[in-house]
């Protein structure tokens, strides 16, 4: 067992990723972001799972607009171009999985 810890930062900075965790095939990202913060547009070579777990986060994925909140779970296949902007103060998880 281990038990990770990803306090909640953006009282103190804006921005802030942090690698939480990485086994066998998966890599662990916690992303928290302010208000209107973003991240460009790029892509991964593994499936990635966007877990919120507070805020709201509005992801271009190859075109198509969507809002991740903390009752939905996005799923992005490798290669798909994507780029996100928090709506609200977001805390998020990123895992990418490798095949």
């Amino acid at each position: 067992m281990e038990l990770i810890e990803t306090p909640y930062l953006l009282g103190e900075k804006s921005k802030h990723v942090q690698k939480a965790l990485s086994f066998e095939k998966t890599k662990v990202v916690n992303i928290q972001l302010q208000a209107g913060e973003n991240i460009p547009e790029h892509d991964s070579v593994t499936d990635v799972l966007i877990i919120v777990r507070s805020g709201r986060v509005s992801f271009v994925v190859e075109d198509q607009v969507v809002e991740v909140t903390p009752e939905k779970i996005l799923h992005m296949q490798p290669k798909e171009k994507h780029s996100l902007t928090a709506t609200e103060a977001s805390d998020l998880l990123v895992l990418q999985i490798m095949p």
